[in-house]
């Protein structure tokens, strides 16, 4: 039970990793039975936030390839405002690997709290599906 505490403790006292990416609201239609935010949905707001970022750096289309190592270390509650940062930890010469993480606002209010990390893996594809070069000339990792 320390352990959790702990890790509470941390994820309130950090500030966000990267970029805002996105901003939602959980809904009712998100809940899983017990009546907490689905963790699907969560991922699924990750996954977009993901691809938001990893779409502006390829400056095109992307897909994801993978999703590593995602913790979900608090509950999302019907109302809490989920906010999505990434920030790029790899880019190759096709892929780049995203450390995506959500926080949100209880009551629409701070402090914020980290409630889920992971990492994910984007490719940049052609308009034919296939791997493509990501542009290099701006990007500034």
């Amino acid at each position: 039970m320390a352990e959790k505490k702990e890790i509470a403790s941390n994820s309130e006292s950090q500030i966000p990793r990267g970029e805002l990416c996105t901003r939602t609201l959980a809904m009712p239609s998100d809940t899983n039975p017990d009546g907490d935010i689905f963790g699907g949905w969560l991922m699924s707001q990750m996954d977009i936030a993901g691809g938001v970022l990893a779409g502006g750096i390829a400056k095109g289309r992307v897909v994801t390839i993978s999703v590593d190592g995602m913790t979900f270390l608090r509950p999302v509650y019907v109302g809490d405002v989920v906010c999505v940062y990434g920030d790029v930890e790899r880019l190759g010469n096709t892929s780049m690997v995203l450390s995506l993480e959500a926080w949100v606002l209880r009551r629409r209010q701070a402090p914020r709290i980290k409630v889920t990390e992971g990492r994910f893996t984007f490719v940049a594809i052609d308009d034919n599906g296939r791997p493509r070069a990501i542009p290099k000339d701006e990007i500034s990792v």
